[in-house]
């Protein structure tokens, strides 16, 4: 019975090893390569170096505009640089505004054309939404976005496939505002406050309570002995 077995064994893996083989000759397996195998490897980045006292501001754009002065005012005032995800049809709208976070030293990073839900695209789609995005900011400001943020923080094999085939690193986040609830200032940088850690990334968007707690919220994380860096800076 033992030897009847090993030899059952045996035969199953000779033949599923004429078949992967068969298969791979006629290019059969290059769709479970490439949805299955290469994505396994692919991750989004949720936050930066655990041993760094750095916390970034990450603030997606695709509304909000009226918001954005008082913000970049008190960014300024206090030396701080962020990165805004930027929406490609709010640019489109804006780009003058645009070009002001730019040059005022701001990262700019993507996030998408048209805020689809990017787990219902496919890979092509999803590309040609990072895409066209990253032509307009460039266009206007000449800066290659490299970063991008998925909207509704949604991902999967194929969406982050799409992001690391065009040479961008995704990106999540590790502390959530949850802004765009229109919390009160003081909620909100409670909430923040309560789960800074090393290599925090801070989810935001431009909203009255954003603007309002963003003077209290910067002075208390560097009280706390953190640096407030753009995301490219605290992934180092």
């Amino acid at each position: 019975m033992i030897i009847v077995k090993k030899v059952r064994a045996w035969y199953v893996y000779f033949a599923v090893g004429v078949f992967m083989t068969v298969a791979m000759i006629s290019g059969a397996t290059q769709p479970l390569l490439d949805t299955t195998l290469v994505a396994s490897a692919v991750s989004p980045i949720f936050q930066g170096n655990p041993n760094q006292p750095q916390v970034a501001l990450a603030c997606n754009v695709f509304w909000g505009e009226e918001y954005l002065p008082n913000m970049l005012k008190t960014l300024d005032d206090n030396n701080v640089r962020i990165t805004f995800f930027i929406g490609g049809s709010w640019a489109n709208k804006y780009p003058e505004v645009l070009k002001d976070l730019a040059n005022r030293g701001h990262e700019l990073g993507n996030h998408t054309y048209s805020h689809p839900h990017p787990n219902t695209l496919s890979k092509e789609k999803n590309k040609e939404q990072i895409l066209k995005t990253e032509e307009l900011v460039a266009s206007h400001t000449g800066i290659k976005t490299t970063l991008y943020a998925p909207p509704y923080g949604e991902y999967n094999n194929t969406v982050l496939l799409a992001a690391q085939e065009l040479s961008y690193t995704t990106i999540m986040w590790s502390i959530d505002t949850v802004d765009w609830k229109r919390p009160p200032p003081d909620v909100l940088q409670a909430r923040v406050l309560k789960k800074i850690h090393n290599g925090a990334i801070i989810l935001m968007h431009p909203t009255a309570p954003t603007a309002q707690a963003l003077p209290g919220l910067i002075n208390e994380i560097k009280k706390r002995g953190y640096t407030i860096v753009p995301v490219t800076d605290i992934l180092k």
